[in-house]
């Protein structure tokens, strides 16, 4: 069996794309998009279609509900091809606001609602910040399930566990590049930091009975993959997903600590210093809010310009 295959049999492999093609190609069990990648396959003609299709069919809409009606349609066309779960992503720039994102989320579901998706098969992807984890915990109080994104740090897993949210997506590669810039070094799979915070927050959710998913995301090479073999998810691009097709070495699944790691609390006031104690994880949480937000800016205007010229 080739290594993706394998990886299968252990981890529940999701398409980190907006690229149907992909998810037919390589049958994923979930898939998962955000700001950039769907900015990304709307400019391409053959998903420009998409695009069309909500702005002839709302004709009178503004700008924000013709962003959140193709963000269904992708979901939608996404909800064809995989057999199990789609995560949505909310606003970047309602990171900071619950009871935006909230609202936000309550919309979108409303959305897939009338579409006839059941709300089982969607994830609402909002930011790891303490905000958008309250949002999460009050959603989850109406059967919303959430994936909490950009998430770069022990207090943001703990505090999403504590909010019982459903799922997180802590970034290996992101942290990976962070540490390889600080420091100047090169890691392997077995020190890399990306993979040894995945590693850990795994480990505590285990020891201390959590139930809320960990789904790996933002991978850099498949070393980082292999190593993760056995975490509940990996959210994996088109790529790598291909890479893997094609190699036949063997995969074995990550060994769990044994060790039972202290409890953390993490009330809002301990929440916030550890995160601003952690370099990184402040750095790489505020940098992918910028950039999700400025994508989503950038797609405002690309459906302004569409407009425009349909006249």
């Amino acid at each position: 069996m080739n290594q993706l295959t394998q990886l299968k049999n252990f981890s529940t492999v999701v398409a980190d794309t907006g690229d149907f093609e992909t998810m037919r190609a390589y049958a994923p069990q979930d898939a998962t998009t955000n700001p950039s990648l769907i900015l990304k396959a709307v400019q391409k003609p053959a998903y420009r279609p998409l695009l069309d299709k909500v702005l002839s069919a709302h004709p009178a809409a503004t700008t924000e509900q013709i962003i959140d009606a193709l963000l269904i349609e992708f979901g939608l066309a996404i909800l064809a091809i995989v057999p199990g779960r789609v995560s949505t992503e909310v606003d970047a720039r309602l990171s900071f606001d619950t009871a935006k994102t909230v609202a936000k989320a309550r919309h979108l579901m409303r959305l897939y609602g009338a579409a006839g998706v059941d709300k089982k098969r969607v994830l609402i992807k909002i930011a790891a910040t303490w905000e958008g984890i309250k949002a999460a915990e009050i959603l989850k109080q109406d059967g919303i399930a959430t994936n909490l994104t950009l998430l770069f740090s022990m207090p943001q897993a703990v505090a999403c566990a504590q909010a019982g949210v459903q799922l997180i997506s802590p970034f290996v590669g992101r942290i990976y590049d962070w540490f390889v810039k600080a420091t100047g070094e090169q890691y392997t799979p077995e020190n890399d930091p990306g993979v040894l915070s995945v590693k850990r927050i795994y480990a505590y959710y285990k020891a201390h009975g959590y139930r809320t998913e960990v789904m790996a995301a933002s991978f850099r090479n498949t070393g980082q993959i292999l190593a993760l073999a056995g975490c509940d998810l990996l959210t994996i691009s088109p790529d790598l997903l291909q890479q893997l097709a094609e190699s036949e070495a063997v995969v074995q699944p990550m060994p769990i600590s044994k060790d039972t790691p202290a409890s953390i609390d993490c009330d809002e006031a301990h929440f916030r210093y550890l995160l601003n104690a952690d370099a990184m994880a402040t750095e790489k949480l505020a940098e992918g809010i910028r950039a999700f937000a400025k994508d989503t800016e950038t797609l405002e205007r690309l459906i302004q310009e569409a407009r425009s010229a349909r006249g």
